[in-house]
């Protein structure tokens, strides 16, 4: 016999070799109708799977969050099916569950086309409706070679080679059709249901590596409901008609191109949005205690080296050599003598080489050095996507240099600071993640028990809620995610608090204590809006391009109706240029309505229309961006409300606090 625990505490008996099926069987007919798999001493496992002697059993039913990833794992599988019944011969790659859904790589002659995703969803559509159980085998590494070696699956044969000898070969059958596959898997494929959508086609390389053959990636989602399905759906439509890319061409703030890529060229209008929002963040840093410095790009790797980062690092960063290569021969030439530089791709290790410069004291600590650190990774072509990933960045960078004793008040002296900023950019839900070791790391495992212990204690002190993100920490320190939620329901990781003790040895850095011992600091690495480029993206995104007045690039455009009114246009641009107002002129005669039409592309938040009557009367028609109407007003008037309403959230605060 067998003894199987429950969350709840209880215990029953069963007889050895019992599946997960017999048990919940054994509870309810209801609850094994609605259970798809199970959860093994917290271990996600098949319902078919036998229960040790021992072991807490916990039920996954279908409509628990937990078999989201199960309904899209299993519906890859359903997916490469229906491919290689459509078209035999296509061979199936990996298929895995990502974040909102799924894809699977296949690889043949012909790449897919939009149309054949409608074919596929409704071949898929017919084998859910078929129900055949999910099966699982174990095979020996020969009999799984031999398999797919005459069934001609060259990929999965090479799949079946890199698993480790010390693990099970697992397949998955569901009806005729099976697949290499670690699972677990639901009971049979229509617990996938109907709520699934083939989102797109794209192309992707063997394994990530270019010198390997291209495949064909199907993306795809799936629900638990059609509801669910269809307010993703919308979202997505929504978050189509929001990309940054597409509103950053229409209102001219930004462009790439291929050679620079994933480096911005930032037009007048978008460069207007990038210095207000580094203006503004510099005054909060000024105001909660840091001090600013610069530092170079351009760093010898003997420092890299010493920090880590050329160990752990290294293949994303871009490394120059400190000489000129000979160009006599066919190729450039460098010598083995060369010492190597690297373009920072992060501003820790400068910022620790401006704090070992003099000797610091206890009195001296909290040092708070910030720095708008132009950083340069060296991402994967295929992982840039407009502002959101690129190669060159500028942070809102600083690193806290204190004392063991200042961890808890720094912590949540940053946290203050980072909710204000969020909340003067109109975030207001906000999610915490405590990221723990990775499983590449720097220092032992005491530091690492200490660092998060210190971070986590901080964090608790402050009152937050927060979760905890195994292995996602940074290499040299845990750190906590700060997550803001946008206006259509999407989540954007931006701020990061890291503490970090290795750093400090690994460097040298020291103070005097109270005592006159030698300490090393605690260096707590921060950024609220992290990249400046990928903050402006998701601002642009959640805004629909309909920036803050504080923020946008045009504030105001005075357009004229007749030629007679284009002096007193003039007059009044001048008047708020000297205000301090983005404004810009409209005398083009062209009608009214086609002007409107086309600043509202722009995205320009407010229109001062003026003709023969304004102009005599010294007054303005104030039109809005998204607003059929328009309101009359003397121009001094509207002039002096728009000054309030364009300055940004800081200084507004600024001034109520001192009337």
């Amino acid at each position: 016999m067998i003894t199987v625990r429950f969350p709840d505490g209880a215990t029953r008996e069963y007889a050895l070799g019992t599946t997960g099926t017999t048990v919940v069987e054994s509870i309810s007919r209801s609850l094994a109708k609605a259970t798809v798999a199970m959860r093994v001493d917290g271990v996600l496992s098949d319902l078919s799977d036998e229960v040790p002697d021992g072991a807490t059993l916990e039920f996954v039913k279908r409509d628990d969050p937990a078999a989201l990833e199960l309904i899209r794992h299993d519906a890859a599988h359903v997916l490469a099916e229906a491919v290689q019944e459509l078209w035999p011969g296509t061979q199936v790659t990996i298929g895995p569950v990502i974040e909102n859904g799924f894809y699977y790589d296949f690889y043949r002659e012909q790449p897919f086309s939009e149309e054949d995703l409608r074919a596929i969803e409704k071949k898929m559509a017919e084998i859910i409706d078929r129900g055949a159980a999910f099966t699982k085998e174990i095979w020996t590494r020969d009999q799984a070679r031999a398999f797919f070696e005459t069934k001609g699956e060259a990929f999965k044969v090479e799949l079946v080679d890199v698993i480790p000898q010390d693990q099970p070969i697992r397949i998955y059958r569901q009806g005729q059709w099976l697949d290499l596959c670690r699972g677990p898997h639901m009971r049979t494929v229509k617990d996938v249901g109907q709520a699934f959508k083939l989102t797109k086609v794209a192309g992707a390389y063997w394994r990530g590596d270019s010198n390997n053959p291209v495949l064909s990636r199907i993306y795809g989602t799936a629900f638990a409901s059609k509801d669910e399905l269809d307010a993703y759906l919308t979202m997505m439509e929504e978050a189509e008609k929001r990309d940054h890319r597409k509103l950053g061409r229409e209102m001219d703030l930004f462009h790439l191109q291929e050679e620079a890529q994933g480096s911005v060229f930032w037009h007048p209008k978008g460069f207007v949005i990038y210095n207000q929002m580094e203006a503004y963040i510099r005054r909060r840093l000024n105001g909660a205690g840091y001090k600013e410095i610069k530092t170079p790009q351009l760093i010898d790797n003997k420092l890299w080296v010493k920090s880590g980062h050329w160990g752990k690092f290294r293949e994303n960063m871009f490394i120059v050599p400190d000489e000129i290569p000979s160009t006599e021969g066919e190729q450039p030439e460098i010598s083995s003598e060369v010492n190597f530089l690297a373009l920072k791709p992060m501003n820790c290790p400068a910022h620790v080489q401006v704090f070992n410069q003099g000797i610091k004291s206890y009195r001296d600590l909290p040092l708070r050095l910030a720095e708008f650190g132009c950083c340069h990774r060296n991402e994967a072509h295929g992982a840039l996507h407009g502002l959101m990933r690129v190669r060159q960045m500028t942070q809102d960078d600083a690193h806290i240099f204190c004392r063991e004793d200042q961890i808890q008040e720094e912590t949540e002296a940053f946290c203050n600071l980072l909710d204000s900023v969020y909340e003067d950019m109109g975030f207001t839900e906000v999610k915490i993640l405590l990221a723990t070791r990775p499983d590449t790391r720097a220092g032992d495992d005491a530091v690492w028990d200490m660092a998060e212990k210190g971070l986590g204690d901080a964090l608790a002190a402050t009152g937050r809620k927060f979760e905890i993100a195994e292995g996602e920490g940074a290499f040299y320190g845990p750190k906590l995610e700060f997550h803001l939620k946008d206006a259509i329901g999407r989540s954007w990781q931006c701020g990061t608090l890291q503490l970090d003790f290795v750093m400090p040895e690994r460097l040298d850095a020291s103070y005097v204590a109270e005592d006159g011992s030698r300490q090393r600091p605690v260096m707590l690495h921060r950024a609220i809006l992290g990249s400046l480029e990928r903050f402006i993206a998701i601002l642009i995104e959640n805004h629909a391009g309909k920036m803050p007045m504080w923020l946008a690039p045009v504030q105001v455009v005075v357009a004229t109706i007749v030629s007679d009114a284009d002096g007193y246009a003039q007059k009044l641009v001048d008047q708020l240029k000297a205000a301090g107002i983005r404004a810009e002129l409209d005398t083009r005669n062209e009608k009214i309505n086609y002007k409107v039409r086309e600043h509202s592309v722009g995205k320009v938040p407010l229109m001062f229309v003026v003709g023969k009557r304004e102009a005599e009367e010294g007054t303005v028609s104030v039109r809005r961006l998204g607003s059929e109407g328009q309101a009359v007003q003397p121009f001094m008037d509207a002039m002096v409300a728009l000054m309030a309403e364009a300055a940004a959230p800081d200084l507004k605060a600024k001034a109520a606090a001192a009337a």
